[in-house]
């Protein structure tokens, strides 16, 4: 049996929850024998990527250049952000073996540059930050020849958590902003633009090279998108990742703007030319890891 036919109400619905893509974000399949040799990997033995998990526009470039993206601390998150499709409820115990497992799926793939990221784990005490610490130590003994950026939560700002990332050292320590400071509220319900700023600020005073990233498209001016470019050079962050917040479910907040191309490259120009940011990766496609690995200076 045929699917029945949308009428006319129910089509400007769906429309409204799901706007019609440009042409510029359309995606190019995956190729080449570098990605083709890790998919191998991968499916071989069944190794998880948040990149695979995320449907990341970027995993066929990014694996062809070595780079590949692992999420730690379980797939459940205690926070329950307005753009975000992971789970929000109550997360499983603490894997103590996870370190390992991320060390050696590294090791396997071949993983010349790691990133790592994690849900929130606001339920515990440490936030997750004695896993993450271990995870770090657990590639750096498996593949000595990896490097490492690790993008972490804020921890609720119990700064003796943070430590514990500056501690291990990684290459790069990345922490989204996401938004503006007036859509932070409605965005990132649990999370607060000043703490998030704290946080970037200590890695900064830590020695660790700071990165950040920005969603656009849910409602933020021109004007606001540059303060929140100028705050983050404020507390000496290096590298700003610029890319199209996309709906993830209809429950999700919904895309009020498809930002052009040659905006995302207006505010690439003013980020490197007039603020001294040392990388600027800006485009409807960019996701947080994406060209992470040429982020190494």
């Amino acid at each position: 049996m045929g699917r029945r036919k949308l009428n006319n109400v129910e089509a400007e619905v769906a429309e409204r929850k799901f706007p019609k893509k440009p042409n510029w974000l359309r995606v190019k399949l995956p190729t080449g024998e570098e990605y083709k040799k890790v998919r191998k990997l991968v499916d071989t033995h069944k190794l998880h990527t948040i990149c695979e998990s995320g449907n990341c526009p970027n995993m066929g470039e990014c694996w062809g250049a070595g780079t590949a993206t692992f999420m730690i601390l379980g797939n459940i998150c205690t926070r329950s952000c307005g753009f975000c499709a992971v789970k929000t409820g109550r997360p499983l115990p603490v894997d103590l073996e996870e370190p390992q497992r991320v060390a050696n799926s590294v090791k396997l793939m071949n993983v010349k540059h790691c990133v790592i990221t994690s849900v929130d784990r606001d339920e515990l005490k440490d936030g997750g930050s004695i896993i993450w610490a271990e995870t770090v130590k657990a590639v750096r003994e498996a593949s000595p020849q990896t490097t490492m950026e690790t993008l972490i939560p804020d921890f609720k700002g119990e700064w003796d958590n943070l430590q514990r990332i500056i501690d291990v050292a990684p290459e790069i320590v990345s922490h989204n902003m996401e938004t503006v400071r007036r859509l932070t509220k409605q965005v990132r319900i649990q999370a607060k633009y000043d703490r998030s700023l704290e946080v970037l600020k200590r890695l900064k005073e830590g020695g660790m090279k700071t990165k950040s990233g920005i969603m656009l498209g849910l409602g933020e001016t021109e004007a606001e998108v540059l303060e929140t470019m100028q705050d983050l050079r404020s507390v000496g962050c290096d590298i700003l990742t610029l890319g199209q917040y996309l709906q993830p479910t209809p429950k999700h907040l919904p895309v009020l703007e498809f930002v052009t191309p040659e905006q995302f490259k207006k505010y690439q120009d003013i980020g490197l030319n007039e603020m001294g940011f040392r990388f600027v990766e800006s485009g409807p496609l960019v996701r947080s890891s994406y060209h992470a690995e040429k982020h190494l200076f």
